[in-house]
């Protein structure tokens, strides 16, 4: 017998997952945690598989789960769609959308304000992250899409934007990349793992260059406070450089292009898709990705 599904059940574990918590998706869906066990309970027994394991105090996705997650989504958005456009009462449908943080004062801003004029009922629900944690993120259904980094050595996914140039920065006041006492160069890069970091430690090795960490962050405007105080060098690309920040053109290693890449879910509401436009749109924009000229 083919399993009926609950609408509201699926909508459950989208929430529970999302929040990380079922304990939170209770309070968030003003139900108890009695019932939104049961909920769980029956749609295991209807998928025939369990669909989360318990690890800590909290409960993950099986791959079962993951795969019922995915479909209960596309589910869920498309029931509400329906509902709207039958002029039914329904919640404001939420976009996921995933951004490293070098996009977050300019072209998330700008692509929201677009966005909002065309649908304004539309909830955006914005994460900042790591490249491959974006890319694992729509894979697995918990965002819709994502602007992604990636290098050129590796098989894209996803549609290509732009191809954009790497480069060695310091503070504005730095005529060439400040060394210590013993002639290493510091640096100042995001935690591991990371394109960027990957890219500047591996040119300064194949290179012979010596080098130490500085700082490390994950933090993108700490990477700017700290050069912006001299504490050393770091890699990224021109995009979203502040003012106090130069380039250093041929005193270190040549660093290797990178590809800004969209990632999305492969059936977008119609919502979803006018914002994967808008963000391509305001991406292409020209000098939106032009390099940082040299001070």
């Amino acid at each position: 017998m083919v399993p009926q599904f609950d609408i509201e059940a699926l909508r459950t574990i989208i929430v529970g997952t999302d929040l990380g918590s079922f304990a939170r998706a209770a309070l968030h869906l003003g139900r108890s945690q009695s019932a939104v066990s049961m909920q769980l309970k029956r749609l295991e027994e209807q998928a025939g598989h369990a669909l989360f394991h318990r690890r800590g105090r909290g409960l993950v996705p099986t791959e079962a789960g993951d795969t019922l997650l995915s479909y209960a989504r596309r589910i869920v958005a498309m029931h509400d769609e329906a509902a709207m456009a039958l002029g039914a009462s329904v919640a404001p449908p939420t976009i996921r959308l995933g951004l490293p943080q070098d996009f977050f004062e300019d072209v998330m801003p700008s692509a929201l304000a677009t966005f909002s004029q065309k649908r304004p009922n539309v909830h955006v629900a914005v994460r900042a992250g790591r490249n491959y944690a974006l890319e694992d993120e729509v894979k697995s259904g918990r965002l819709d899409l994502a602007l992604a980094f990636a290098g050129m050595d590796r098989p894209g996914t996803g549609e290509l934007l732009a191809t954009m140039p790497m480069l060695w920065l310091s503070k504005d006041e730095d005529s060439e990349p400040l060394r210590d006492v013993s002639g290493t160069l510091p640096l100042v890069l995001f935690d591991h793992p990371c394109l960027f970091r990957q890219a500047a430690l591996r040119s300064l090795d194949e290179a012979g260059v010596r080098w130490r960490l500085s700082l490390t962050t994950p933090s993108l405007p700490g990477v700017w406070a700290a050069l912006r105080f001299g504490l050393g060098v770091t890699v990224r690309t021109a995009h979203g450089v502040p003012p106090g920040i130069r380039r250093l053109d041929n005193c270190l290693p040549a660093l290797p292009p990178l590809e800004l890449r969209m990632l999305k879910q492969e059936h977008l509401p119609e919502a979803a898709q006018d914002l994967a436009h808008i963000l391509k749109a305001t991406i292409e924009n020209p000098g939106v990705v032009d390099q940082l000229p040299t001070r």
